[in-house]
């Protein structure tokens, strides 16, 4: 079965860390031709691009939105089926259910997502 897997998530205070994890079951990560992305989602709200890592064809810049620059940065794992989603200096504001998406052919795919919880 072809899907993603989001894990890492968890509840932290403010002001500290965590790792996504996004990995890819069943298939293998073409990052080569395709971007991968984290979203987030609130209940009731609309889900939020955070971050956009463009193929390697593309030559592309990794694009962040604004609440994610300066405190969130995408890597690729060192298997590359893996990508990672560091975030730093969290915010109660963060708190949301995070989701990576690609592109499997010409279909998307999204994983089940992650919740990611900011509070003291």
């Amino acid at each position: 079965q072809v899907r993603l897997v989001e894990s890492g998530g968890g509840l932290v205070q403010p002001g500290g860390s965590l790792r996504l994890s996004c990995a890819a079951s069943g298939f293998t990560l073409d990052l080569d031709f395709y971007a991968i992305g984290w979203f987030r989602q609130v209940p009731g709200k609309e889900r939020e691009g955070i971050v956009c890592m463009s193929s390697s064809v593309s030559r592309g810049p990794t694009w962040y939105g604004d609440s994610a620059k300066g405190r969130f940065t995408i890597t690729r794992g060192n298997a590359k089926n893996t990508v990672y989603l560091q975030m730093d200096s969290l915010k109660p504001e963060d708190t949301a259910m995070y989701y990576c998406s690609t592109m499997y052919g010409s279909r998307s795919l999204w994983g089940q997502g992650t919740q990611v919880t900011v509070s003291s």
